[in-house]
């Protein structure tokens, strides 16, 4: 499978050729470049429920991870790491107040995702630390990769 990308919607941050490059890189410097993911793009509305319905919290949120490498089905496939569900109307609204493009915001809360399938958690300020270094690193890196070119080199 490797990296499958789903969307409701007909706007996305960038060419979903590229977002699935990316996603697999991201998989590679975390040493799992067998890992399967999906990654959902939706909107406020369909993440607010699913918000709701899996952690019992109000309205939209930015990313929601659902890992699969712990619980009752880790043992289902040993490369399954899980879903990676991202607004990207709340990822708008975020890249707006930080001042970045949409398309940024976008990346680092897939990398943030992303990173939660692995068990990385910013629950204590120690975890916070490390998961954010590790995110920011992970962002440096794919900023300096030219994705829209094959192996060939061409576009």
């Amino acid at each position: 499978m490797g990296v499958l990308i789903t969307s409701s919607l007909n706007r996305h941050p960038e060419n979903l050729k590229v977002i699935r490059k990316k996603a697999q890189e991201v998989l590679n410097v975390l040493e799992s470049p067998d890992g399967e993911l999906s990654i959902s793009i939706i909107g406020d509305l369909e993440i607010a429920k699913l918000n709701k319905k899996y952690l019992n919290r109000e309205g939209p949120t930015n990313v929601i991870a659902f890992p699969m490498q712990e619980g009752d089905f880790s043992t289902i496939n040993s490369n399954l790491l899980g879903d990676v569900v991202i607004s990207i109307d709340t990822a708008k609204k975020e890249g707006e107040l930080a001042e970045i493009t949409t398309k940024e915001r976008f990346y680092q809360l897939l990398v943030h995702g992303i990173l939660h399938l692995f068990g990385y958690d910013h629950g204590e300020s120690e975890e916070a630390l490390v998961m954010e270094k590790k995110s920011k690193n992970i962002l440096v890196m794919l900023n300096e990769i030219d994705f829209n070119t094959d192996s060939s080199g061409q576009y």
